[in-house]
């Protein structure tokens, strides 16, 4: 493993890279990254991290439910998490980054200036980190910058989008199972309360209790296969493809 020094230099030299290919006028000492997370739209969340000198500070994450936006809208979404931060931040006075970070594209960060723009932060360096070729893009620009696979910049940046992946993936988990116990297991037609509060007593979450056979189901007193048949079609139905 890399050793403590070792690390500490590493991050130094992807600070100083990215100052060169981006063409910033100082480090990007502090980096903010952001990302969102749903299926389908439905409990749609996003995030935050902050990176200070190429160090998680994970104490000043923050993440967000989406209010405004309804239906299948990565950008609008997206735009809403950047719009909420920095509102605060200014009326907080707050620190504002050296450098911000979207996971996307041309469209995801054509989106994000215009959110800055009006807020009047569009002075502030701005880029996105596409996944599928780990392409860097600029706004204006239609053509990803060049930044060596290799580099100790890309590599930084890799960490901070999928930091970011992770931690609104993780609140978009949590919201979803508190939706689904909260409402899921309600709508299902001949399933009462009792028969609800013996489900979670027994499995603890609505993953474990879809990930049950309707045999292993049918086994928890009060249940029989009718109800395990049914309740096992119904949350198939409801979740059948994984977050974006």
């Amino acid at each position: 493993m890399m050793l403590k020094q070792e690390k500490t230099e590493e991050k130094a030299k992807a600070l100083l890279q990215l100052k060169a290919y981006l063409s910033l006028e100082e480090k990007p000492l502090r980096i903010e990254g952001f990302d969102i997370s749903n299926i389908h739209g439905r409990y749609p969340t996003g995030s935050v991290v902050v990176f200070e000198e190429g160090k998680r500070e994970k104490s000043e994450y923050r993440r967000f439910k989406i209010k405004k936006v309804e239906g299948i809208d990565d950008f609008a979404m997206l735009s809403e998490v950047v719009d909420r931060r920095y509102r605060r931040i200014i009326k907080e006075k707050g620190n504002l980054p050296h450098l911000i970070l979207v996971d996307g594209g041309k469209g995801q960060v054509s989106s994000c200036l215009k959110v800055l723009r009006s807020l009047g932060l569009d002075d502030l360096p701005l880029i996105g980190l596409a996944k599928e070729l780990e392409e860097v893009y600029l706004p204006g620009k239609s053509l990803p910058l060049d930044i060596p696979q290799n580099s100790a910049a890309l590599k930084l940046l890799q960490e901070i989008r999928d930091e970011a992946h992770r931690f609104a993936h993780t609140f978009h988990i949590q919201s979803r199972e508190k939706g689904l116990k909260a409402s899921s297991l309600d709508e299902i037609p001949g399933i009462g309360r009792e028969t609800r509060k013996l489900l979670l007593t027994h499995l603890k979450s609505v993953d474990q209790i879809r990930n049950k056979s309707w045999r292993k189901l049918a086994e928890i007193p009060g249940i029989g296969e009718k109800r395990a048949r049914k309740i096992l079609d119904y949350l198939s139905s409801k979740i059948d493809s994984p977050p974006c």
